[in-house]
């Protein structure tokens, strides 16, 4: 491969990889009702609402779910995929593409929640997190999947398990995935 291919390849990957994380967030920081007037909501909301609002006119939205969102996550990453191949001079049937966009959004799902437990145990490591709006966010996001965990993980003293239970059990069903070749 040439050096103008690896360039190519490199910003076709991370501008779509950014943008597709920056719509999922933005659904499941929806989906958690995370503080819409937070900076950083507001920010996800700006760079996304281009794309989004014209969707949502000819895609409604499923009970709390933005499908719109959805579909736009998957459709970007058939995109990307469709472009990557072309970059790398292969070829592959639409149908296994979109089987693997649909995968690879599930994947990436996984990943901003494992991001986000991570910085969030930073945070919470280097200080007060009060007002801090990247904390309130993170909190946001990932207290409904740490409250479910807690249930079976309690609180001991005041060292709380669930984050890394939460993790470990992340990185499982990623090794799942990759075991099957999903």
């Amino acid at each position: 491969m040439s050096a103008l291919q690896n360039v190519g390849i490199f910003l076709v990957d991370t501008l779509f990889s950014l943008y597709i994380g920056a719509v999922l967030l933005r659904l499941l920081l929806a989906l958690a009702r995370a503080n819409f007037y937070n900076p950083l909501s507001q920010f996800l909301v700006k760079i996304t609402n281009p794309v989004l609002v014209p969707m949502r006119r000819m895609i409604p939205a499923m009970g709390k779910v933005d499908t719109a969102a959805v579909v736009l996550a998957v459709g970007l990453t058939v995109i990307k995929v469709l472009l990557l191949l072309g970059l790398k001079g292969g070829g592959a049937d639409l149908f296994g593409i979109v089987v693997f966009s649909v995968l690879e959004v599930i994947r990436t799902v996984i990943h901003i929640y494992i991001f986000a437990l991570v910085v969030q145990a930073v945070l919470s490591w280097v200080g007060n997190t009060y007002g801090n709006p990247l904390a309130d966010l993170l909190n946001s996001l990932t207290e409904p999947l740490l409250r479910r965990i807690r249930g079976f993980v309690p609180v001991m003293g005041m060292v709380d398990l669930a984050p890394m239970v939460a993790i470990l059990l992340l990185y499982v069903v990623l090794i799942i995935f990759q075991s099957y070749g999903l």
